[in-house]
């Protein structure tokens, strides 16, 4: 095979500084040490890292390395979906160091640091399948227009008891009072307690890496957490959220414990969310598109509105990407179920804040925790996108509680991937060779489960029908 083109590159070989092109934590974490080994890694459609580790020395030497591109093919199962019409010949990305990634991976044994890669084809293109590259994309269409998208996401999560027998139920984990932990527990300090050393590691871990956490606090689940980040770049973010399920699901694991973003993990407990608070800025003034002065709103913060109610339910793909995904949209369940919007009204979808003028934002609360990071953001961001270029005015303030609504959203994962596959402006601006991709894998994922029989089947239909 030919050597590929590199002249989109613009990064010289690694060189034996390569740590000094690393953001000041990694170069902090590298002083006076010398480094084992780096891990090069990238985001599969399911937000796994995929990539290669290599000697510290070998990474030092080489500007770039090789990945099949048909990674972005394989399910969670690991089946492989079909390109479409395109053969089967898994031809080589180019994948180049992004070094402002660099960080420590604290965990390991040894001195180690991870770098997440940017993907190209041979002829010097963006993959257009690869996640980090999908969100690139929206960024770069709102860049085009002269505005900046910032957001804030909320992860949530649980810590769970090992569950080494998948036909044996999710517990929550057993605290240091040598009880399990208990439920209906939202913001209490003394739950958060309990598991008091996890949660160090995670602060410890996130020290290391340069990783800033804006607060954590007790959600209403047994053992579930919720973590805020800080505003600011959705690619900045997503590569943070990629770090950081990797570290938190490692601080569990040296407890004892498991951490899971599995939207609905136990049954009778809500399920986790991705909440993302979303603003625009103008490039060139600074100023917050959403706020009109004197506590008013522009138009742009109800095109922003409009465009997410009209394109969200084409996106819930996105957001709820598996089975499970759906099992947390429960009525009057800490999870909305509709696209009205409302301030400072939680039972919505869409929720506007408190806040000072200049913090105006809007706040989707449909996003699951298990959504890739990239992708969850580059969908809602692509909804207010299409609303912003659109003009497109919401339906009026919901200002009761929205359960009461109508249900805006598809319950299942077959027709929330109809719907992604109808939405024709969506899929332009996430890439139409990324959504043939990412619908083929997940209705491969959708027929695998529906290949599989139940423990409630069992019980209910055996001798019963």
């Amino acid at each position: 095979m030919s050597k590929p083109d590199l002249t989109h590159d613009p990064l010289p070989a690694s060189g034996p500084d390569w740590v000094e092109r690393a953001p000041p934590h990694a170069r902090a974490y590298a002083h006076g040490r010398r480094l084992d080994e780096v891990e090069c890694i990238v985001a599969d459609l399911s937000g796994i890292a995929r990539g290669k580790a290599m000697p510290a020395a070998k990474f030092a030497k080489q500007s770039h390395f090789y990945l099949p591109n048909s990674i972005f093919q394989q399910t969670i199962t690991g089946d492989w979906a079909d390109d479409g019409d395109a053969a089967f010949l898994e031809p080589d990305m180019v994948l180049t160091p992004d070094f402002s990634t660099a960080c420590a991976a604290p965990w390991t044994a040894d001195w180690t640091m991870q770098v997440i890669h940017d993907m190209h084809d041979q002829a010097g293109a963006p993959v257009p399948m690869a996640p980090r590259n999908v969100l690139k994309r929206v960024v770069g269409l709102y860049h085009e227009r002269g505005w900046k998208p910032v957001v804030a996401p909320e992860m949530e999560f649980y810590l769970v008891a090992r569950n080494v027998d998948p036909s044996v139920p999710v517990e929550p984990p057993m605290g240091r009072s040598g009880r399990r932990a208990a439920a209906r527990q939202a913001y209490s300090m003394s739950a958060v307690d309990e598991y008091g050393p996890v949660i160090d590691d995670i602060y410890d871990f996130a020290e290391a890496m340069g990783l800033e956490i804006d607060g954590i606090l007790q959600e209403g689940g047994a053992g579930q957490v919720e973590m805020n980040l800080r505003h600011g770049d959705p690619v900045k973010l997503a590569d943070e959220i990629f770090y950081f399920k990797r570290l938190i699901r490692e601080a569990a694991l040296r407890h004892d414990c498991y951490a899971t973003f599995m939207a609905k993990p136990i049954q009778e407990e809500p399920g986790s969310a991705m909440h993302i608070h979303h603003s625009v800025v103008d490039m060139e003034t600074g100023r917050n598109l959403f706020d009109g002065g004197n506590g008013t709103e522009t138009p742009a913060f109800l095109h922003f509105i409009g465009g997410m109610q009209r394109h969200l339910p084409s996106v819930i793909a996105l957001l709820a990407p598996y089975v499970n995904s759906y099992r947390r949209y429960v009525r009057d369940f800490a999870a909305p179920i509709n696209l009205e919007w409302g301030r400072d009204n939680r039972t919505t979808g869409l929720r506007v804040p408190v806040s000072e003028p200049e913090a105006k934002r809007v706040e989707n609360r449909i996003a699951g925790m298990d959504c890739n990071p990239y992708l969850g953001l580059a969908g809602s961001l692509a909804c207010g996108y299409l609303g912003l270029v659109g003009e497109i005015d919401p339906a009026p303030q919901f200002t009761g509680d929205a359960y009461d609504s109508g249900e805006g959203i598809p319950r299942d994962l077959s027709a929330a991937l109809d719907q992604f596959d109808a939405d024709s402006e969506i899929r332009e601006v996430l890439h139409p060779h990324f959504a043939a991709i990412y619908s083929a894998v997940k209705r491969l994922e959708h027929g695998a489960f529906l290949q599989v029989i139940s423990p409630w089947e069992r019980e209910h239909l055996l001798l019963n029908v």
